[in-house]
């Protein structure tokens, strides 16, 4: 989550994917004055999709039914190992290290988002953005 400005991401509770996520992001719906949701996108090294990343799209997509909100994807390389090493620097053992990793590479997440201006489609404008267009074609060439 983050504050009204959108300028600090803070982390959340990390819920596992099973019978009981509905309920919980339902609820946190209801207690809070989310506006839209940010998902991270695995991507391979070069921004290839795999199939965690079609997992991710789909866990999106449920969000978003189950919500309301607006749910984007969000490019999450390398954010579990800057987590690691941050919690790394706090000097905490591995078993608690463990415990906390998807919460701050969650944060890490939403905070490059944050940053990137809250672009509405997330990492798949920035991607179409990037993507080469064909030349223009010279009318005056036919």
């Amino acid at each position: 989550m983050c504050d009204p400005d959108r300028l600090i991401a803070s982390p959340l509770d990390t819920q596992s994917n099973d019978a009981g996520t509905d309920a919980f992001f339902r609820e946190l719906v209801v207690r809070s004055k989310f506006v839209g949701i940010v998902v991270g996108l695995p991507l391979h090294a070069n921004g290839d999709e795999s199939d965690m990343s079609r997992q991710a799209r789909a866990f999106a997509k449920r969000l978003a039914e189950l919500t309301g909100l607006p749910v984007v994807m969000w490019d999450e390389r390398c954010t579990s190992a800057a987590a690691e090493d941050a919690l790394r620097g706090a000097k905490l053992t591995q078993k608690k290290r463990k415990a906390k990793v998807d919460r701050v590479a969650a944060q890490m997440i939403l905070q490059s988002f944050l940053d990137s201006g809250c672009p509405p489609g997330g990492t798949d404008a920035i991607f179409a953005d990037a993507r080469p267009t064909d030349p223009p074609s010279d009318a005056s060439s036919n």
